[in-house]
């Protein structure tokens, strides 16, 4: 059976092989209802099939042979092909190896994305077989016994071993194309780049960066907005690294004067992971950025975004209005996006119609009509405002106000009763409304149409495993501008470090919020074309809490650390 064909339900199957009864499939899917799980589970535990005719069955339904690994003796060869770290990841173990076919026992036959990375990582052809959960775990625990595949020791393994002449110097001649796939294919390439980003997505890294320079070639990734480094590849294998993952990404191996866009899709662990790729040509070959876009670690709900209770409130309020402007605005990477999406989650309702129009479109949100700018082609953030205003959106959210059209159509959205979100790049919440007059919005506009500016910046938390008490010294309390006396009965928290945090001592990140709220006095202030720090002084008079203040919160509540404050955040 082809694995595309359609399959026939569980339970349709089991009666035909006169494994189960019309009235114990209905128990097994009651108690589904109830509780949840997978038929077949249900129906092994009610003591109704047993695990190898439940096997069968679900060989059977999805085209697959069965294997029983207890009884199997695997060569050392064909387990070599599936690292101990993709095994564990993908929970499967390879059985047999032949005519470039590499047949795996799955844990989760039904799961058939597995198999499809598979082949994309291992560059072979992969089939799967049908095992258990208990069955293939052993199997691990039994051959890959004390085996921990990373990067340094596939690098030393490879050693000198690895012939120079895989790659070409780009500088010594014209490059062979079929030398370049011949080496972006090769095991040793395929092997070190599967393990580095297995290795970074583990980490929860959010980019990997592949650098080469003159006397060496450069693997980082960044995890909770730090840079660390990974051992460093050989010099001769970063053409073919390179090359590698462009094959992967879809872009043009020979293109190598010009900055590519690609884009690679996965699915590890069972949870969908999109890279993002970014190639740039260097003095020295060129330099390549993966984004790392993993659902599963970052959270869109607006109660895990680091809102504290006054402040979600606040946001609440804010996305029931009818119309108007927020505008959320922070530096690069201080999670701008995360916090307008998991605002766009909360609003999510099957009444009302939300359009985005983002560059890029980062996650992809059910139920909400997402639009990618593409400018080579004309799609610009003021074009497709123009469109939306036609699609009768309820909610629209613009990526970047970046120009005066792009504003004044926002404006408009708002004004014909939209609620717009948007974001710009400000240090605070009370340099937006400058910046959108340079920008040349008049100030009756702004002063009729934003209703609110969010600023925020990301701090590391201190690690929940490995966090201490501590007493902070003077020079500590005076980078914050606080004395001694200000900080009596505080409790200062900071990680000792630990194999939770990768022993840097945080884990995580949290971010911090500056809420100025246009009240009728500040609206007045615009009009007036007041000063932003005239505006900075009525909104705290009115009870804006500035991101240092937020920060000394998340000290007293043992979240973060000084220092992290200290370098996100400037005195009051």
């Amino acid at each position: 059976m082809a694995l595309n064909a359609p399959q026939k339900p569980l339970g349709q199957l089991l009666k035909e092989m006169e494994l189960v009864t019309e009235g114990q499939i209905q128990e097994a899917l009651s108690l589904q209802r109830e509780k949840g799980g997978a038929l077949g589970s249900i129906l092994v535990e009610l003591g109704y099939v047993s695990e190898e005719e439940m096997l069968l069955a679900l060989g059977a339904q999805v085209g697959m042979e069965v294997v029983n690994l207890d009884e199997m003796k695997l060569e050392r060869g064909t387990l070599e092909k599936v690292s101990p770290t993709m095994a564990k990841v993908y929970k499967i173990i390879p059985v047999k190896f032949e005519n470039n076919m590499l047949t795996v026992a799955m844990a989760d036959p039904l799961n058939v994305s597995v198999l499809d990375d598979l082949r994309f990582m291992l560059n072979c052809d992969v089939q799967g077989a049908v095992s258990n959960e208990d069955a293939v775990t052993r199997a691990i625990n039994q051959y890959y016994a004390g085996q921990t595949a990373t990067v340094e020791d596939l690098l030393a393994a490879m050693g000198a071993d690895m012939d120079a002449t895989t790659t070409k110097d780009t500088e010594k001649g014209p490059m062979d194309l079929q030398q370049m796939a011949d080496a972006a294919n090769s095991a040793p390439v395929v092997k070190l780049l599967n393990l580095i980003l297995l290795q970074a997505i583990k980490d929860q890294a959010s980019d990997i960066h592949f650098e080469p320079f003159e006397t060496e070639f450069k693997v980082r990734y960044r995890v909770d907005g730090v840079l660390y480094e990974m051992m460093p590849p050989p010099l001769h294998l970063a053409l073919a690294l390179i090359s590698r993952i462009k094959v992967m990404s879809n872009l043009d191996i020979s293109e190598v004067r010009l900055p590519q866009d690609g884009r690679i899709m996965l699915a590890i662990g069972g949870k969908p992971v999109d890279l993002r790729i970014s190639t740039l040509p260097t003095m020295f070959g060129e330099s390549v950025v993966m984004r790392v876009l993993d659902r599963s670690v970052v959270s869109l709900d607006i109660d895990n975004i680091g809102l504290r209770e006054e402040d979600f409130k606040l946001v609440k309020l804010l996305l029931d209005l009818p119309n108007g402007i927020m505008i959320v605005t922070g530096p690069t990477g201080s999670g701008k996006t995360t916090t307008l999406y998991s605002c766009l989650n909360y609003i999510n309702d099957i009444k009302w119609k939300t359009i985005t129009t983002e560059d890029p479109v980062e996650y992809d949100l059910d139920g909400i009509v997402q639009c990618q700018i593409n400018e080579e082609v004309g799609v610009t953030y003021s074009a497709c405002l123009r469109s939306i205003l036609r699609q009768d959106p309820d909610y629209i959210l613009v990526g970047e106000i970046r120009d005066l059209e792009t504003a004044q159509i926002a404006i408009e959205a708002s004004l014909t009763g939209h609620l717009v979100f948007s974001t710009l790049h400000t240090n605070d919440a009370p340099s937006s409304i400058t910046r959108m007059l340079d920008l040349g919005i008049e100030t009756f506009l702004i002063s009729a149409t934003l209703e609110a500016v969010v600023a925020q910046r990301l701090v590391r938390r201190v690690c929940v495993k490995c966090k201490t008490e501590y007493e902070p010294t003077e020079e500590m309390l005076m980078q914050l501008g606080l004395r001694a006396s200000d900080v009596e009965g505080k409790r200062f928290m900071y990680g000792t470090g630990c194999n939770n945090c990768n022993n840097t001592g945080y884990r995580g990140r949290q971010a911090l919020f500056e809420i100025m709220l246009m009240t009728d006095r500040i609206r007045n202030m615009v009009m007036q074309s007041a000063s932003t720090d005239d505006i900075r002084r009525a909104a705290r008079e009115q009870g804006l809490r500035v991101l240092r203040e937020a920060g000394l919160l998340a000290i007293y509540d043992g979240v973060t650390s000084i220092e992290e404050v200290v370098r996100e955040t400037l005195n009051a």
